[in-house]
């Protein structure tokens, strides 16, 4: 996967197409991102460079309520792939 801005538009699609907003704010977040589980928001350190959005980002889908059949056919095809990734931790 290249770490670049098209890739990262692709998985705030995803993200957006699920119901969250996602804001890139200041913050003092000890792990990058806080999530607003009520409000479905997504805060990201704003700081981020575009490899550490898009890892955080792709880090965070399994804790998001995602339906995977309001995704157009081309996201649900990137969700499926980065869901099916073995986690590197």
């Amino acid at each position: 996967m290249k770490f670049n801005q098209p890739t990262l538009k692709k998985i705030e699609d995803i993200i957006e197409d699920g119901g969250y907003v996602i804001r890139y704010e200041r913050g003092t977040f000890q792990s990058g991102y806080c999530i607003l589980q009520a409000k479905k928001v997504v805060v990201l350190n704003k700081f981020l460079q575009i490899e550490g959005r898009i890892n955080t980002l792709i880090d965070l889908m399994p804790l998001l309520n995602i339906n995977i059949d309001d995704l157009t056919h081309e996201s649900q095809k990137l969700f499926d792939e980065l869901m099916s990734q073995p986690l590197d931790k």
